[in-house]
């Protein structure tokens, strides 16, 4: 038997419950949570709009929550788990050109504006394309258009962009940034089975999940992925003292360390030395490498991804790299 099951599950009422859209540790708590709970919940997708396909709130990115951690005290570490990430209505939509950020200027002068028919998706708006989801068989397909090339349809990897607890001190980003505190991370490992860990700023960490996608490439470079709205089931344990500076995620293969900052803040760059400093870290502390041990595994099995164009950049080592000496 699984042991989180020994513990009660919480089903929270989407329509009961406001939402907001700052990581800001003085919104009042959705739920208290003890560690390895089994908490099941839904979220939005980015415009607002829920499972049925009503809008419940404004957008960008509302978020369900914060959920109070019990125990979690400042300078510890969150762990959590997501046993499920899972597509819970037939449709979702995208951005239908690349963003200017992902493209060269003299490329961007000659290409198609973003322009494809108003009020189709969202009232108001002219740049989105609509997709179906397929969740018997797991496929996202492009609605329209159709293209005359290529059948556009792919299979579904359902993942949330925003995990964040509140951020230090006063401070109350918006769930359109990403920091130290998780946020509109857009990384599309974090998902079903993901671990993702997080340094804890206020009593009770305040976790908060949202902006599911469909399906979603390496660096978001339209500024969206699929967007949608998900059902979520996580648990969360807690490791004291841990001195994280930043986002880790865990999978089955892999251990990954980001380098996350805001969209534009600074240059991939910077990502990527956040990203290989705290790798070093990672593996020194939670592994017992050597630090000369862990810059040349990091060097020779390290793969680096864009995570968001312009922002973050994650590092990943394989599992399959750190065979234990007999």
């Amino acid at each position: 038997m699984n042991a989180l099951r020994l513990f009660p599950l919480f089903t929270l009422a989407l329509a009961a419950q406001p939402y907001y859209r700052t990581f800001s540790a003085k919104h009042p708590v959705m739920q208290r949570v003890k560690p390895g709970e089994v908490v099941a919940t839904k979220t939005l997708d980015s415009s607002g709009k829920d499972l049925n396909s009503v809008e419940k709130t404004d957008g960008p990115n509302p978020l369900t929550g914060p959920f109070y951690i019990e125990g979690a005290e400042p300078g510890d570490a969150v762990l959590i788990r997501f046993n499920k990430v899972r597509l819970n209505r037939d449709w979702g939509y995208s951005g239908y050109r690349l963003g200017l950020f992902a493209m060269t200027p003299e490329y961007i002068e000659k290409t198609y504006p973003p322009v494809y028919k108003r009020d189709l998706v969202r009232k108001g708006f002219a740049h989105y394309v609509p997709w179906d989801l397929d969740r018997a068989k797991g496929i996202v397909k492009l609605r329209e258009p159709g293209s005359n090339a290529i059948v556009m349809e792919f299979p579904a990897k359902p993942m949330l962009g925003c995990v964040g607890v509140a951020a230090p001190g006063d401070w109350a980003p918006t769930s359109s940034p990403s920091g130290s505190y998780g946020g509109n991370l857009d990384y599309n490992r974090i998902g079903e089975g993901a671990v993702v860990m997080l340094p804890v700023y206020h009593p009770g960490a305040l976790l908060f999940l949202g902006d599911g996608h469909a399906l979603q490439g390496d660096g978001e470079p339209t500024g969206n992925g699929v967007e949608t709205s998900m059902d979520v089931e996580f648990s969360v344990t807690l490791r004291k003292k841990a001195g994280l500076t930043g986002p880790r995620v865990e999978t089955a293969d892999a251990i990954i360390s980001i380098g996350s900052q805001p969209e534009f803040q600074s240059s991939l760059d910077r990502a990527l030395e956040m990203a290989t400093t705290d790798m070093v870290q990672y593996l020194v502390k939670d592994y017992g490498l050597e630090e000369w041990a862990a810059h040349l595994l990091i060097a020779f099995q390290g793969k680096y991804e864009v995570v968001t164009a312009r922002g973050s950049m994650a590092l990943v080592i394989p599992k399959s790299a750190m065979r234990k000496r007999q």
